[in-house]
């Protein structure tokens, strides 16, 4: 069990273990000081946290953050590695995630620079229905600021516009999505470029 707001990597330290999310939500961090960092990627239960350990990479270059608690699957970093080693159906199912977490990566940097915010948070909203298979998750207008580069004005404006719409509800930390095809109308073209990546590594 993993808790919301727990860290499980930082930045330069040491990966001791990797986490295979079951009904939880991890994001990946890019911190630019002490107080600001970004959303670059999220891990569900399609893939890993870890990553930069098959790699030969034993230390961590963003924060893994826990966004929605639940069950995750987890084990040393050391028995994994040997275990990588021997499996081949395991490296090829990891490389096929590798490459499809990378291109989430690249195209979230790409969203983040040129989209705008009511965009953004369609966009992030229907990535997380999708790994946490359900249609509400705990969330403040705080968190999503951080995880999407906004003021938390600007989450506000955007959510607010998503809900006039009809299209999701929130109060309390609760964000329920309403109409999952209007909010994939409202979303930038980022959302789906992403499901195709991982959809076609998956197959």
């Amino acid at each position: 069990m993993v808790d919301f707001g727990q860290v499980l990597y930082e930045p330069g330290k040491v990966i001791q273990h990797v986490y295979f999310p079951v009904d939880c939500l991890i994001s990946l961090l890019t911190t630019v000081d002490k107080r600001r960092s970004l959303e670059v990627g999220m891990v569900g239960n399609e893939g890993m946290a870890g990553m930069p350990f098959i790699l030969g990479m034993g230390v961590s270059g963003v924060r893994a953050l826990v966004q929605g608690s639940g069950n995750a699957l987890r084990m040393a970093s050391a028995p994994f590695r040997v275990e990588f080693d021997r499996n081949l159906s395991l490296q090829d199912a990891l490389h096929r995630y590798t490459y499809a977490l990378m291109a989430q990566i690249s195209q979230t940097a790409a969203c983040n620079r040129f989209h705008e915010a009511e965009e953004r948070l369609a966009r992030w909203l229907l990535m997380t229905r999708d790994r946490v298979h359900s249609d509400e998750f705990m969330l403040t207008q705080e968190f999503l600021a951080h995880m999407l580069g906004l003021r938390r004005e600007g989450v506000t404006e955007a959510a607010s516009a998503l809900k006039q719409r009809g299209l999701i509800d929130y109060s309390r930390g609760k964000i329920r999505i309403i109409d999952a095809r209007g909010l994939k109308a409202s979303s930038c073209v980022c959302y789906q470029i992403v499901k195709t990546v991982y959809d076609r590594a998956q197959s």
